[in-house]
């Protein structure tokens, strides 16, 4: 593959902490493009998926809380995302009103629903109060009764009153108490006590954030973990991290010719979520919860979301310790164990062979075998299919030639062809980011995650930077080419336990009042 990078090109690919034979891989991409995952069913009830009678809850969650005394627990938040995609419909209109007359502003929100509702429902978002402070002069009633709508969304958006439209959901006051209003980040503190931590013990969360934005969440941890800690009885260990910036991938031009700045250097943006595989690759821990920022929801639903995170801890350690206790075997295995195992990994594990792997030596099934069983293992919890976006499950062909459980995404699939088209849409369920993960092995030695991961999982998109069209790429997905290489475990969980918020509307909601 010939470079079509200058040994200036190198260096600053040096310096950056970027490697370059990655970098000429992502180049190559651009003009290649990514091979489509080939799925060959959705996967269901009973076939690659398992759902749970009301008893086996309750006894693989009393299986976890049992073991948890003894076992390092994480709670691994992503948190760096924008709320800016939350308040797009607002944005536009203080945007399209700004200065304008009252009689024009109540024109334009009569025919505007979603920035209506904000309006008239004003009072029922826990940042109300916050809001209202923000007013001198005029209060926020007085320049609601004067029809002033775009300064009223200005003051929640803008830098110059809440600067709502600038920061992280992680930040955001979401849902009311008696005692004070609570952002999504103090949401999974509580969390995390109740199932990620003992009483009288230690609760451990990870976030992952944005540069621009860390102070801001070191100090509302140093402001409100001490009033959670009395109240539960437990110490946090809270820790955040940052996507590394050398797994920033390079962008092209149309021509798939590095984007260069004025002053002649590459440009990198931010590789997406998958990026985020190295950050999970650095916690150390037994069990490892993982869950999106924005889905949390008040105390008083709470509960079957706590019920069911034990209850997928549960299973996930049921399947470790079968796997395990074949690893301690696999050594000194004779054909009627093979089979054993090759079993568990088809009916268990729904992890199809390839074609020939009957035609092998005892050695070579024995090698197959070793390596399907000792990786990462991950129980992902999926919610039945309403509409809302999200990947799918699905049996997925493997680049060996096996056939396993993916998550995948609708990018990643050819929808011009029809047999593929069809099959995404048969999907029954989709993941809402809901993972309890084990990233040690049999020995007690964690894996190195992105060795796991399929690189030709990423997608190319298209952006622009100083009136230039230009190609990005995005990583391997966290949740799925990341960790395609990874045992998965799919389990039904009830919708009750996914309650994102996508936009600022559903904060009305009735599961987040």
């Amino acid at each position: 593959m010939a470079s079509t990078l200058s040994s200036q090109d190198l260096a600053f690919i040096a310096e950056r902490g970027s490697d370059a034979a990655s970098v000429e891989t992502q180049i190559q991409y651009f003009k290649t493009g990514f091979p489509f995952l080939n799925i060959h069913k959705a996967a269901t009830i009973g076939d690659g998926m398992i759902r749970l009678e009301e008893e086996q809850v309750d006894g693989a969650a009393a299986a976890f809380e049992a073991q948890l005394a003894n076992l390092k627990v994480v709670k691994f938040v992503p948190a760096s995302g924008a709320a800016s995609r939350m308040f797009k419909h607002l944005f536009s209109f203080v945007t399209d009103n700004t200065g304008k007359p009252a009689a024009d502003q109540q024109a334009a929100l009569a025919a505007d629903k979603l920035t209506r509702q904000v309006i008239e429902e004003l009072g029922k978002f826990a940042f109300h109060h916050d809001l209202a402070a923000t007013f001198s002069g005029t209060s926020l009633q007085e320049t609601l009764a004067m029809g002033d709508y775009a300064k009223v969304l200005a003051h929640l958006l803008e830098a110059e009153g809440l600067g709502y439209g600038e920061l992280p959901k992680g930040l955001l006051k979401f849902h009311n108490y008696t005692d004070g209003a609570r952002t999504p980040m103090e949401e999974h503190l509580v969390e995390a006590v109740h199932y990620a931590g003992v009483k009288g013990g230690t609760a451990s969360l990870h976030f992952t954030v944005s540069p621009e934005h860390r102070s801001r969440f070191e100090a509302l941890v140093k402001e409100v973990s001490g009033k959670y800690a009395d109240q539960f009885g437990v110490t946090f260990d809270i820790s955040f991290s940052e996507q590394k910036p050398s797994t920033d991938t390079i962008a092209v031009d149309m021509d798939n010719e590095p984007f260069r700045e004025e002053d002649g250097s590459l440009l990198f943006r931010p590789g997406g979520h998958g990026a985020l595989i190295e950050n999970l690759n650095d916690i150390s821990a037994d069990v490892i919860f993982i869950k999106n920022i924005d889905n949390v929801v008040p105390d008083s639903i709470k509960a079957e979301t706590y019920r069911y995170k034990k209850a997928l801890a549960g299973v996930l350690l049921d399947f470790q310790s079968q796997i395990w206790e074949y690893l301690e075997q696999v050594e000194e295995a004779d054909e009627e164990i093979l089979d054993e195992i090759d079993t568990f990994l088809q009916e268990e594990l729904c992890i199809t062979p390839p074609e020939n792997f009957y035609d092998l030596s005892f050695e070579d099934k024995l090698t197959y075998v070793t390596g399907k069983l000792d990786r990462p293992l991950r129980v992902c919890g999926m919610v039945k299919n309403e509409g809302e976006p999200g990947g799918g499950p699905f049996w997925a062909q493997n680049p060996d030639g096996s056939v396993s459980l993916q998550v995948a995404e609708s990018a990643q699939i050819d929808m011009d062809d029809p047999t593929q088209a069809r099959l995404m849409k048969e999907a029954t369920h989709f993941n809402p980011v809901d993972l309890v993960c084990a990233t040690k092995d049999h020995r007690g030695n964690a894996y190195h995650l992105p060795d796991f991961r399929d690189p030709e999982t990423g997608f190319i998109s298209f952006k622009s930077k100083d009136g230039r069209d230009l190609k990005a790429q995005e990583l391997p997905g966290l949740w799925n080419g990341a960790m395609s290489d990874w045992n998965t475990i799919f389990v039904e969980v009830p919708i009750i336990t996914f309650n994102p918020v996508k936009t600022v509307n559903d904060l009305l909601r009735e599961q987040h009042q």
